[in-house]
């Protein structure tokens, strides 16, 4: 048996904009084998060669002029039997369309792709529910969609259920379910697939925490089954989590593939603003109630002692209620380690239309790194009136003070919370400054 599951060779794709790609109904396909004999044998009598072809390969010629797109362009990687390696890349990289044409839903226009083994497919959740259908009706139905036998499903049915928390509703049609059923039981499906190969495209976008928990522990377990998964998210901590191995896709080329460590460091220095200062274009149709106008951001001190000074221009429109604002503060994976809200009360009031104000914020001691911030500003928990993501990003050095460094890292979180040892012996010396021992 092969050590590669699967193997792709000069892979590309591309796509002509504005234009639907051709589909085949089944009429088509029995035409078409009805004349192959017929084409091969005017092919003969004509002198041309004979072509080769293998599986999820063409020969399609590109586009020839027109306004066309590569959405991959030679991409070449093997996955080894019993990996999990994750696809990782901005919006546009070429993720979802590898994904596809190693499912079978699209052809490539170059080279081919070769898969050893059963594979099973997790693109879109929820694609093959039927909502007159009811929850029972719609595990046998989608099982089928994604290739389950009916003995399969049967012998997971139980599993699937009991996994989505669906028991109560199971003989309801799926129209009457919460966008939570319907997605947990759409995973549950997809999840409990015997397949060699499972290749699963941002699963983890939909649902509460306590879903995504659950979809990463069973991914999770799949992986430890032996069985190899091809993994794309956005979630940095997930891939970081679950994959042994990752590949960065930039403008439908491979960019790097390596340690997932590496990756993920290419991926988010290629990706992360270096600005100290933020400033949104005047949108008119901004529907938002508050508009950030600019964000500046300063940093001061020396570790442990760090300040993040963050100026906010914002301007109202047609403001209802007070509002609050709030800082985040997240590491270089994108995890969210603490939240600032200065004010116990909305401070932005409704009658004024200019706000312009600073926070400061005393950051905790920090392993060194790079980290990032997110602001938010809304009523309450639930609303949000306006928010920006990854406003600007700062970096904390190790302070160069005598004794001070810090030997954490990030296996052990990314806060170093001060500390210090009562009734301690003899034989050591320690500097209650910082849970270090030396």
């Amino acid at each position: 048996m092969s050590e590669v599951a699967i193997r792709v060779e000069n892979l590309s794709k591309q796509y002509r904009i504005g234009q639907r790609e051709s589909y085949k109904a089944l009429r088509d396909v029995i035409a078409d084998t009805a004349a192959a004999p017929f084409r091969r044998f005017r092919s003969a009598f004509n002198g041309n060669g004979s072509s080769n072809g293998s599986a999820l390969s063409t020969q399609h010629s590109a586009f020839e002029g027109g306004n066309s797109i590569w959405a991959l362009d030679d991409v070449s990687f093997d996955v080894k039997r019993g990996e999990v390696a994750g696809i990782i890349g901005r919006n546009g990289a070429g993720k979802s369309t590898l994904l596809k044409i190693l499912s079978r839903i699209t052809k490539p226009t170059k080279g081919y792709a070769t898969i050893h083994g059963r594979i099973g497919s997790l693109l879109e959740v929820g694609t093959g529910f039927h909502p007159e259908l009811t929850g029972r009706e719609n595990i046998y139905l989608n099982g089928a969609i994604l290739g389950m036998r009916k003995a399969e499903i049967e012998r997971k049915f139980d599993e699937i259920v009991a996994f989505a928390e669906v028991e109560k509703f199971i003989d309801t049609p799926v129209k009457r379910y919460s966008s939570g059923m319907y997605v947990r039981l759409a995973f549950a499906v997809a999840a409990h697939m015997e397949t060699e190969v499972l290749v699963i495209d941002e699963v983890l976008a939909v649902g509460d925490a306590e879903f995504q928990k659950r979809c990463l522990g069973k991914i999770n377990e799949v992986a430890r089954g032996g069985r190899t998964v091809l993994f794309v998210s956005h979630n940095m901590h997930a891939v970081q989590t679950l994959c042994t191995r990752a590949i960065v896709l930039k403008d439908g080329k491979i960019a790097k593939a390596g340690s997932v460590d590496s990756c993920i460091d290419s991926y988010l220095s290629e990706a992360r603003t270096s600005r100290s200062e933020w400033i949104r274009p005047t949108a008119n149709g901004n529907s938002s109630m508050l508009i950030f106008e600019q964000v500046s951001v300063a940093l001061s001190g020396e570790q442990p002692d760090l300040t993040l000074d963050v100026a906010m221009k914002l301007r109202s429109r047609g403001l209802h209620k007070s509002a609050f604002v709030a800082v985040d503060v997240l590491d270089a994976r994108g995890v969210g380690l603490m939240q600032a809200m200065p004010a116990t009360e909305g401070f932005l009031r409704p009658e004024v239309v200019d706000h312009d104000f600073r926070v400061l914020i005393d950051l905790p001691p920090l392993v060194p790194g790079r980290y990032s911030l997110k602001i938010w500003v809304g009523p309450h928990n639930t609303e949000t009136f306006d928010q920006i993501e990854d406003v600007a990003s700062f970096e904390v050095m190790a302070s160069p003070s005598p004794g001070r460094t810090f030997e954490h890292s990030y296996d052990h979180g990314a806060i170093v919370p001060r500390s210090r040892v009562v009734g301690r012996s003899n034989e050591f010396h320690y500097d209650d400054s910082f849970s270090h021992v030396e």
